[in-house]
């Protein structure tokens, strides 16, 4: 019976733990790395975002120095030509983070004058996976940026947290077949 109490436990913990990653599955991305948001030391955002694979939910993180710097949410054009006449959203604390929350192009760039020109700009592409990928009819309505017609960055070599949680299924499946056999032969 101490058994049967042990496999049970086993399952109950791993479920849990299952839940939790599939909780926080999303990546936190800081922006330029340790360079974090600059002007300084030539970082190369457009290098840095297509090394990323994004996905909806992820938070992009701004970390810079707020009397020199602030990010600006874009549209394409605007992020093209640099123009911040008309910003979607500004962020200005100098520690921002931001919830993606649809697919397609995010642009950002920092407003001060000529720092976007000199390179202070990303573009944020979340990729429809296959996983995710609905039919046309199931398609959501259009998101408020629309995305541009842009080549996405390739995607990035990084562990995912899916074969982790597929894991995690098999280990709960095998508990519950453990606890059936193990319950059975104590009977």
């Amino acid at each position: 019976m101490a058994l049967v109490k042990t496999a049970l436990a086993l399952v109950f913990t791993a479920t849990t733990t299952l839940s939790v990653l599939q909780i926080s599955s999303a990546a936190v991305y800081k922006v330029g790395d340790s360079a974090g948001w600059t002007t300084i030391g030539n970082v190369d955002y457009k290098l840095w975002a297509a090394t990323k694979t994004f996905q909806i939910g992820d938070i992009i993180h701004f970390e810079y120095n707020s009397q020199f710097h602030n990010v600006m949410r874009v549209t394409h054009p605007m992020y093209k030509a640099c123009n911040a006449s008309a910003p979607l959203a500004t962020y200005t604390t100098g520690n921002d983070s931001i919830t993606i929350t649809n697919r397609g192009h995010h642009f950002f760039f920092c407003g001060v004058p000529g720092h976007c020109q000199a390179g202070q700009k990303v573009d944020i592409n979340v990729l429809r996976t296959t996983q995710m990928a609905p039919t046309p009819s199931a398609l959501p309505s259009p998101p408020s940026v629309p995305a541009a017609k842009v080549p996405g960055p390739s995607p990035s070599n990084a562990v995912s947290l899916k074969s982790l949680k597929s894991l995690l299924w098999k280990l709960v499946l095998s508990m519950v077949v453990f606890a059936g056999f193990v319950s059975s032969a104590a009977a």
